[in-house]
Formats: structure tokens, sequence, C-alpha cells
């Protein structure tokens, strides 16, 4: 079931490496995209009935569902029927060519099908065996289900939002997936520098409510981190209920002096040249310690000048502003469309879509588009025959 697509030209740094994706969703499949942008060739290993992503709407043509078009994109789409005869077989056959095998797949769920570290590097002992899932494999909570809002929930993130505005909300973004999926492809890469310098391969797990965890206590560790406490757990500027985007005279802005002298440039601008010495606001303690009023304090200036007058002044005082847009408005900006973020593109099967663009750059070995999104199943008599796999009829 071919779409007719060609391979064009491969780029990226991770020419001639072979990942092996067994999973669904957004988190692992992210990571695994992220690794085709790349150069990797990608194998995603779908159910009969394709991972859930390809039947979300809108589509087009079944299987071939919004989310499918960036995620699967870099990939060439092989269906195994794991709880078949000889599913087990083909997919280790794979493995065994592979290196890295990456699911999200819970251990328990991989260790009843018979494909657990052990017998993954019993097939090919250079593997980079990672596997992603909500909690630690060796706790408690080992064998629980998790998605992104559960993550948000177990790792303090939903009552960091509560703190701010009272209500218990989940971040509008499935944010524990994407950085957990950034985790899964950053581990991978070490895992596989380790393999090249070594030889060895190895098992990795990235648990999400651990990355997330620790991704939040970066800032909100706060005085917690000394022991004893020097007081609460928090940050107290990310926790201000005052932390808002400020009014101008024709729209929203973001208005961020950090330093001294930003801080010393701004009230001069406003005609409060004497805020800068006052106690409240000298220092950047001082500023920590005071940050609710300061805010506020801001809110009464940025009302007096369009969006464009503060661009102007905070360039040219290099305080770093931005004004508000929307996702649409952003997306459509001219910087994003001159980074090429939301390209043009045109499927085999699906016709006209956008293609979220690859953010990092490789001067000599550039990130790119070299296989658009496969429809479910398309390379399975292709991949395995590279392999040299030929189930009984």
């Amino acid at each position: 079931m071919s779409t007719g697509q060609e391979e064009t030209g491969r780029t990226g740094p991770l020419q001639g490496v072979r990942v092996v994706e067994l999973a669904s969703v957004i988190m692992a499949p992210y990571a695994a995209q992220q690794l085709g942008d790349l150069g990797a060739d990608v194998i995603k290993v779908e159910p009969p009935a394709g991972d859930m992503t390809r039947h979300y709407p809108p589509t087009r043509n079944p299987g071939m569902g919004v989310l499918a078009l960036n995620l699967n994109r870099n990939k060439r789409s092989v269906v195994i029927d794991l709880k078949a005869p000889g599913g087990r077989d083909a997919l280790l056959a794979l493995i065994a060519t592979a290196d890295v095998f990456l699911t999200n797949i819970r251990p328990q769920a991989l260790q009843r099908l018979g494909l657990g570290y052990e017998e993954a590097a019993a097939a090919n002992p250079g593997l980079v065996y990672l596997n992603a899932q909500g909690f630690r494999s060796d706790s408690a909570l080992g064998g629980h289900p998790a998605y992104d809002d559960i993550v948000q929930a177990a790792s303090g993130l939903v009552w960091l939002n509560e703190r701010v505005s009272g209500v218990p909300y989940f971040v509008p973004t499935v944010v524990a997936d994407k950085i957990c999926g950034l985790v899964i492809a950053q581990s991978a890469l070490a895992a596989l520098h380790h393999r090249d310098r070594t030889g060895q391969g190895q098992h990795v797990e990235v648990p999400m409510a651990d990355t997330m965890l620790a991704f939040n206590l970066v800032e909100h560790l706060a005085a917690a981190t000394l022991d004893p406490p020097e007081g609460p757990i928090g940050y107290p500027r990310a926790l201000s209920s005052q932390r808002t985007a400020s009014r101008t005279a024709d729209g929203w802005m973001c208005i961020l002096p950090y330093s001294d002298r930003n801080w010393r440039d701004f009230f001069t601008f406003v005609g409060r040249p004497e805020l800068a010495d006052e106690p409240r606001f000298a220092t950047l303690p001082d500023r920590a310690r005071n940050t609710d009023e300061l805010y506020v304090l801001v809110r009464e200036f940025t009302a007096r000048h369009t969006n464009a007058e503060w661009q102007a002044f905070c360039d040219a005082a290099s305080i770093p502003a931005a004004p508000v847009l929307s996702l649409e408005q952003a997306a459509a900006s001219d910087y994003a469309t001159e980074g090429g973020l939301l390209q043009p593109a045109e499927h085999p099967t699906e016709g006209g879509y956008h293609l979220i663009g690859q953010p990092v750059r490789f001067w000599a070995t550039p990130a790119g588009l070299h296989r658009h999104c496969p429809g479910l199943g398309e390379h399975t008599d292709e991949v395995l025959a590279e392999i040299g796999h030929h189930p009984a009829a």
C-alpha cells in the first residue's frame, strides 16, 4: 500500500542511525519525530488499527489525522500485530537491526509480550533500549497509566497554577508530553554517544513524573533548596498573581526590565527616575521582595504609550519586550515565516498542509523533511524485506 512517496535526499547529523518506535499518542512519537528530523531512519511500528493520533479529527482520509501529519513525518510505517503468531519475532528481527528502540508501552506489558530489555538485548547487545512511561517502573506507581494531565497534577504543575489563579487548571498545551519527548530524544543521543565510545548498549528509562518534577523544581525549589529551608517552596516572581501582561494605549505587551540599569532606564522613561533609588526597588533582592508592588506599578505606567512606542524604547534600552500575540499571529509573523517555522507542504495523498519546521539549525548537517507522514503500514513489506524477515504465509 504505497502512496508513491519517494524519499528525498536525507540530511541531518543522525544519518545512519536507525530508530524503531513502538509508541502512541504524542510524547514518544514526538521524540522519534525529532530524531527523524535530524536524519535518523525512524521505523514506526503500529498495530493493525494504527496509532490513535491517526484518527484524531479532522481528517481528509481515514488514518491520516492532523496530529499524525507532523508527528509521523520522517518515518516509515510498519504494521505488526504483536498479539498474532509471529508478531513478536518480526519485531525482534527489526530490533536486531536498530540502534535505538523507543517505546512508551508500560514495562509490565512489554514483559508480558516478551519484549523486555533482556529479550531485546539478546537480539541486539548494542541496542539503546529506551522506555518512557508515567512513573518509575520500580516504584509503587510503576504500573499506573498516565497521560499529560495526570503528570501535570502529579508533578506539582497544577498546584502551581492554583497558587497563582485560585483554580487548579492545566497548562493549555500538552507540556509534559512535549518536555518529556525532548528529554527522551536527549537521552537517546547520550546513550548513543556512550555506545559509540564503548560499544555498550543500555536500558534507559524516562519517567514522566520524575522528569516534570525535576523540571518544575529548577526555580521553584527556591528557598527550600537550603536545609533547613530559608522559606517556602516556590519562586516568588513566577507565583505572583500580578505577573500578567501589561495594558498599553493600544494593546498588550510583556515588558521585562531585569537589571538595575534596565529599571533605571524604565523609570526615567516614564518620568519617575527617583523610583530607581527607592529601597523597595533599588537592587535585585529588593525587587524580589516587592514583586507584587512592582508589577502593579509597571501596569500604571504602560497605558501611557502604544505598543510601538514601548517596543522602540525597549529596543533602544536593551530591555526585553514583546507584544502579546495570538498563536495564529505568532505562527504567521514575519519572524516565524522567515525562519520557516510553519511551511506550506504538499502531501502525496492528503494534499496541502502546514509543516511545523525544525527550529534547531545545523550548518554542516541541516535537519529537514525527507519523508511525509506515511500511510498506515505503507512500508511493511519494504522494511521486512530489508531485514530479511519473511513471515510464514
